[in-house]
Parts: structure tokens; C-alpha cells; sequence
């Protein structure tokens, strides 16, 4: 028996070999490298996802970029951030004018098929909502018939609210705004009765851009699902997998209880699973062509998925996780093996 298990360890061994070098870099990997840099979409400004207010980027998708950044350079501040607005971030991305978009962006059917794009994940799981002013004395999104609406355009939201009156026989006026910042300036001058988009970005308007958030009340209603998360090009295996394993390294790394501060002390952690992901027993960075400590760098600079999501999503817009807890608490969040 003991013969048997270590030939079939060695095969093993031999075969994880055998893929590690045959792993061969697309040329999204190759031009990322040869720049220098990943150029990353995000949103024009949407606080606690994207926002340069306090003089450099940060939010919960720019931490995703940064540690894509981090992953293949060793340094997560290796980004060139390109604001994008809704209608414009899938040209963007086609184009190659940037190597991945991190833009609260929806995973649907037809944007991972005809589009020619990948999802490398969710980041966030949210779902669309209305919020409007409190003297409006609104309780539900079923009193809106005949509202004016404020949406931007090219967005799964545009497509929801169409159904949402719909089936309910109502009707609305849209005001359709292209840029995030100047819709939610129209919803708070009183150009509109409501704005609707994700429930996170309902958030973020009130929380930064009411005079007094107070006035304002996000309706009970979630009228759909929006899984959001980073997206690439079809065609680059290799740059989807560093893509995909960067935002589940995060994941992982919470799972294990690995933060941006005891990390160093994980180095000297007996746990194989630990080992293997910190790079300490190495095979996991030769696999996905990148150093052998790309999860340890992410982890050091950016932090684990708890630590994103508490820095910028609840300290600024006061959320707390929800669906994207940990599945081991209630949410949705679940690392792959990283084996």
C-alpha cells in the first residue's frame, strides 16, 4: 500500500509539474507585464466601490484591482485607473483599453456570452432599489405609479425598472443621465421623484451626496438579483485565471482568519492549507504563472475580503454584510480550494 500511495503521489506530483510549465501566457499577461501595470476600469465615482475624493483611488472594486496588481508585480499600487461610465465600460474593456473593468458591473447571461466578456467572480451581491424623499410620504415602490425616475442608461437597473412597472401596471417618466455623478446630483435638486440603481449605490448617494441623508428613505422593495463582480476579455485564460484567483485568494484568506496584520506570523502557520496558499509550500503561484508569494503580497497590501468590505463598504456607507458574509455565517461569500 505504501508503494502504491507514493507512485500515485509522485504521478501526481509529475503532473503538477508537467501543467505548471506548460502554463503559457496570453497576451492580455504578456502586455499587463510588459507595461508595467494593470489598467483597471472602475466607476466615474460611486464611494465605498470607486472614489478618488480623497486624492487617490479607493473602494471595495478598486481593492480588487489593486490586488490583481499585487498578485502578478508584488505591488498593489501597480493600477492605472480609467473612470468609466455605464455606457461606456464595455467598449472600453473590448477595445483593450483597459485589462479588466471593476465597476459594480452585473454578471448576466448575455454580457458572459455575446458580449465576448468573463466573469471572474463576485465582489458584491446586491439587488436594485428606489430611494426617494420622506416628505413624498412614499412607503413602497408600489405608489410610484407616474413618477419621474432617475437611471442611467446601458444598465441592467435601465432594464429592471422597465419590467418592475410593467408587471405592475404602472407607469413612470425616465430621466435618463449617463454619468453616476451627475444622476445622483439630478435625483437630489428635485430633477426626479426617484432614483433607483443597486441598493449599495443607494447608499452611497444618500450617505455622500444629500445635504441631509435623513430626508431620504431607500423603499423595502429588491426587485433583483445583481451579482457584481471584476470582468475580462474571452480569449486569455491565463489573465481570467489571475483575475479570478486574486478576488478568491481574499476569500480565502478570511476563511483562514489571515489578515493584513497577522500575516507575517501565518508564514510560520503547521496548516498545509496555509502553507500551500501563502506560498510557504510552494506550486500554487507556478500554476498560475505568477510568484510563488502572489497571495501573501495581496493579503500584506489590500488585506482579506473582510478587511475591504468593512473599510470601505461599512465604515462609510454603514452596510453590514448580508449575503456577503462568509457562507460559513449566513452569506454567499465561498473560496474554491486553492490546492
Amino acid at each position: 500500500m505504501l508503494k502504491k500511495l507514493t507512485s500515485t503521489t509522485a504521478a501526481a506530483a509529475l503532473s503538477l509539474t508537467m501543467v505548471a510549465g506548460g502554463v503559457q501566457a496570453g497576451d492580455t499577461v504578456d502586455a499587463v507585464k510588459s507595461q508595467g501595470y494593470v489598467k483597471c476600469g472602475v466607476n466615474t465615482s460611486l464611494p465605498g466601490f470607486a472614489s478618488s475624493a480623497s486624492g487617490s483611488w479607493e473602494g471595495l472594486d478598486v481593492d480588487v484591482c489593486r490586488a490583481v496588481a499585487a498578485a502578478v508585480f508584488g505591488d498593489s499600487e501597480a493600477v492605472q485607473y480609467t473612470p468609466l461610465t455605464a455606457a461606456q465600460r464595455f467598449t472600453a474593456l473590448q477595445s483593450g483599453e483597459i485589462d479588466m473593468l471593476s465597476r459594480v458591473t452585473t454578471w448576466t447571461l448575455t454580457r458572459d456570452t455575446s458580449l465576448g466578456l468573463n466573469f471572474a467572480g463576485v465582489n458584491y451581491y446586491d439587488g436594485q432599489g428606489f430611494l426617494v424623499r420622506k416628505d413624498l410620504g412614499v412607503t413602497s415602490a408600489t405608489q410610484l405609479d407616474g413618477a419621474a425616475v432617475c437611471v442611467e442608461p446601458g444598465t441592467t437597473t435601465e432594464l429592471n425598472l422597465a419590467d418592475y412597472f410593467r408587471a405592475n401596471g404602472m407607469d413612470f417618466e425616465p430621466v435618463v443621465i449617463e454619468n453616476t455623478t451627475e444622476v445622483t446630483a439630478a435625483f437630489f435638486s428635485g430633477r426626479c421623484d426617484v432614483y433607483t440603481t443597486d441598493r449599495g449605490g443607494l447608499a452611497s448617494a444618500r450617505m455622500v451626496s444629500a445635504e441631509n441623508p435623513d430626508d431620504y428613505v431607500v423603499l423595502p422593495e429588491v426587485i433583483s438579483k445583481e451579482p457584481l463582480g471584476p470582468v475580462v476579455r474571452h480569449g486569455d485564460d491565463e489573465w481570467f485565471d489571475i483575475v479570478k484567483w486574486s478576488l478568491l485568494a481574499m476569500v480565502e484568506a478570511e476563511e483562514y482568519g489571515i489578515t493584513s496584520e497577522n500575516v507575517d506570523d501565518m508564514l510560520d502557520s503547521t496548516n498545509p492549507g496555509i502553507q500551500r496558499f501563502l506560498g510557504v509550500t510552494p506550486g500554487m503561484g507556478e500554476a498560475l504563472g505568477v510568484d510563488e508569494d502572489w497571495a501573501y503580497n495581496i493579503i500584506k497590501q489590500v488585506g482579506n475580503y473582510g478587511e475591504a468590505y468593512d473599510r470601505n463598504v461599512t465604515e462609510k456607507l454603514g452596510l453590514d454584510r448580508g449575503l456577503n458574509a462568509l457562507w460559513k455565517d449566513g452569506g454567499l461569500m465561498y473560496a474554491y480550494p486553492i490546492r
